[in-house]
């Protein structure tokens, strides 16, 4: 496929690369790029040589929200489609079967604090904001808060949706939004690497993991670990699980299955 608001590669370590690529625009949403970006997802999961996809924005900023210039004359049943084709590449991300990491620079504000919240991992320069910010204009983010929600519980998403303010990084870190934050100038090089390094693990075991956890979020204490003990023994049936302990005792590198 051919991406006119992205830029789409996947390198020789098996990692897939995302970028947002409407940098005068600071990467907001409009409604191709929200169909160019669920598409990418799909395809670099399908993709054999991809294990991780690295997910990222050109120019200043990750992602400021969704272009406001679409917002004009639509029916309330128009606006609900609309809308829900813009988070469509949020909810992707959670039914995929590999890892996928957003790496934040600049800003990343309403429907783009919830694409880095629906990320499974997230890395960001320490200089780096992020916000539920549409309240500010008389609208809300009533759909990127559900990610963000999952991750810092109600009292903190109902502050961050009603407030609608930026939080630093390191804010960010602490609140559970982010697993790492470094210097601005190494955030491409740590990126790469957090990718690189995830991606020599066994493609199985981390979509199984993924899958499962995933699977088993929404479920009672008791039926979690009854999904993911289902989700362990069937993982223990792979070649990965027997090449990674033999690979172990016989002190080499394990040769993973391609998936």
């Amino acid at each position: 496929m051919t991406y006119k608001h992205l830029i789409v590669e996947v390198d020789d370590r098996f990692v897939g690369h995302i970028t947002l690529n409407r940098p005068e625009q600071l990467n907001t949403f409009t409604s191709p790029l929200a169909e160019e970006l669920y598409q990418a997802l799909t395809a670099l999961d399908g993709d054999a040589g991809v294990r991780v996809v690295l997910l990222k924005g050109a120019g200043k900023a990750f992602c400021a929200g969704i272009d406001v210039n679409e917002l004009e004359g639509k029916s309330a049943m128009e606006y609900r489609s609309w809308i829900e084709h813009m988070e469509r590449p949020l909810v992707k991300i959670s039914q995929m079967k590999k890892p996928v990491i957003a790496q934040l620079h600049g800003v990343a504000a309403a429907n783009g604090m919830g694409l880095v919240a629906a990320a499974d991992l997230a890395i960001a320069a320490s200089n780096a904001k992020m916000g539920l910010t549409a309240i500010n204009v008389g609208l809300n983010c009533v759909g990127p808060v559900i990610p963000v929600s999952r991750l810092v519980g109600r009292k903190k998403a109902l502050e961050l949706l009603f407030g609608g303010e930026l939080i630093k990084a390191p804010e960010a870190q602490a609140m559970g939004l982010i697993n790492r934050v470094v210097p601005k100038e190494d955030l491409e090089k740590e990126a790469l690497a957090w990718a690189a390094d995830l991606a020599r693990k066994s493609p199985i075991a981390l979509q199984i993991a993924k899958k499962a956890f995933y699977a088993s979020e929404d479920m009672d204490y008791v039926k979690q670990f009854e999904l993911m003990n289902e989700a362990f023994a069937r993982l223990c049936t792979t070649h990965d699980a027997h090449e990674g302990v033999k690979a172990f005792f016989e002190r080499r590198k394990p040769k993973w299955e391609e998936r």
